[in-house]
């Protein structure tokens, strides 16, 4: 197997999860299908190869600046097989307001390889800006667009939303440097093997054009979710096809707590 895959994997399949949602309708809102407690895990494959596990988790609300916040987090292991080529060990949280309209806060700890980086992203939405900052040093503020999420928080918004086929969704995504308009498609409805049987859910393609690094430079290059018909719209599986391989993230198990 080429090393360069085996660098690459962990931050494929963060980006894969970050993109799931593409975006989100012009509808408002609906149910919200997922409280805290919930946690969602992942294994990783290139090609054929376990390559480390993503974990997806809803944690308990909290207090921010006297009200009452959502709180989100994913955090990203290579197996010791892959650390040996490109260790990751990638922490990311999100806070948003509760009726999950824009993104509070956001946060990473990256430990890729020899890359260590402490990133903090600010939303001040008074002035309608996002600050981000790196290991204490801020960047200058960038405007970014009413309702925008950041890469996380928008892929649990998405899932209070009704899926059909066909459907088209746009939402702004902000990552501190940069804001964009996520898109994405509903293609079909599949059923799918899943480690916890057969799974009925919608196939959706994301737009790949404010994607950079190996998508940016392979223009066949597809990215491929499958969210649950159950109404829990959970992501079953997230699988692309790019010009170094193909990588895979594939649900293993669903944890929740009684509400």
């Amino acid at each position: 197997m080429r090393p360069f895959p085996m660098r690459r994997i962990a931050a494929l399949a963060v980006l894969a999860l970050f993109l799931a949602p593409g975006g989100t309708s012009a509808q408002d809102p609906g149910q919200v299908c997922f409280f805290p407690g919930e946690r969602l895990t992942y294994d990783i494959k290139w090609s054929i190869f376990p390559a480390g596990r993503v974990v997806l988790e809803v944690l308990p609300d909290e207090e921010m600046d006297g009200r009452t916040v959502r709180h989100f987090a994913m955090t990203a292991k290579t197996n010791s097989f892959v650390d040996a080529f490109y260790k990751v060990r990638d922490r990311v949280d999100a806070w948003t307001d509760l009726a999950m309209t824009r993104t509070l806060l956001y946060k990473q700890d990256q430990h890729e390889g020899s890359t260590i980086r402490d990133v903090l992203v600010t939303l001040d939405w008074e002035k309608g800006q996002a600050t981000y900052t790196q290991d204490g040093k801020a960047n200058a503020p960038i405007q970014v667009p009413e309702g925008a999420f950041d890469p996380l928080s928008i892929f649990y918004h998405f899932r209070t939303l009704a899926i059909a086929p066909g459907a088209e969704f746009t939402r702004p995504v902000t990552d501190g440097k940069k804001a964009v308009t996520g898109r994405a498609k509903v293609v079909k409805k599949e059923t799918l093997k899943t480690e916890m049987g057969k799974m009925d859910a919608w196939l959706l393609e994301p737009e790949l054009k404010h994607v950079g690094g190996v998508f940016e430079k392979d223009e066949k290059a597809k990215l491929q979710i499958w969210f649950s018909t159950d109404g829990r719209a959970i992501p079953v599986k997230i699988k692309s096809k790019v010009a170094v391989g193909s990588f895979s993230v594939e649900l293993v198990s669903v944890e929740t707590y009684p509400q």
